[in-house]
């Protein structure tokens, strides 16, 4: 117990961090919608060829911020991450 391997520092790249505005603070507390399957997250509206940013698990909690109607829509999660997400992949809370 003398001798503890350390893994080798290594500096996370600027793709790594998450923009200041996608954060909202203080994070939701009261939840408007669910995640039904996993699905992905984007920073911006998705468009053709872009990476998505994450994926939400099912039974992600978040608040419907913004929905215009069309497949894509805005949403914050518990974390107070702001991202667009399917509008079909959520269903209300019960």
């Amino acid at each position: 117990m003398n001798r503890v391997i350390r893994p080798k520092a290594s500096v996370l790249p600027e793709s790594a961090l998450v923009p200041d505005k996608k954060i909202i603070e203080p994070p939701p507390n009261q939840f408007t919608h669910e995640v039904v399957a996993e699905q992905p997250y984007y920073y911006n509206a998705p468009a053709q060829a872009t990476p998505q940013e994450g994926r939400f698990p099912a039974g992600t909690k978040v608040v419907l911020l913004r929905h215009d109607g069309g497949p894509v829509c805005q949403v914050a999660d518990g974390r107070g991450l702001v991202v667009a997400t399917a509008y079909d992949g959520l269903r209300p809370c019960r």
